[in-house]
């Protein structure tokens, strides 16, 4: 059995766009917390000019299969305009 995967995704919202950004990681949230192997996917800090999400999956591959889902897919579309840098993914 593998172990779990731990991530931090770091989201730098355009000036002004804070509340967009929140809202549409919300959406997603409520999304990816029903897909097969997710154990946690939770907003941990928001501050004007960053938002942090913690996720941690079962194995490496339900976290490959949540890369390539509609979820993550649809949130990456919505904050495309919406982010001073793309997101920054760390593995813990």
């Amino acid at each position: 059995m593998s172990e779990p995967i731990d991530l931090l995704a770091t989201f730098i919202p355009n000036d002004g766009e804070f509340f967009r950004v929140k809202l549409a990681l919300e959406i997603a949230i409520d999304e990816v917390v029903n897909e097969p192997g997710c154990l946690r996917y939770e907003l941990t800090e928001a501050s004007e000019d960053k938002l942090v999400l913690t996720e941690r999956w079962a194995s490496q591959e339900d976290l490959d299969k949540h890369s390539k889902g509609t979820a993550l897919q649809d949130l990456n579309e919505s904050l495309s305009a919406l982010l001073a840098e793309p997101v920054k993914v760390e593995k813990l």
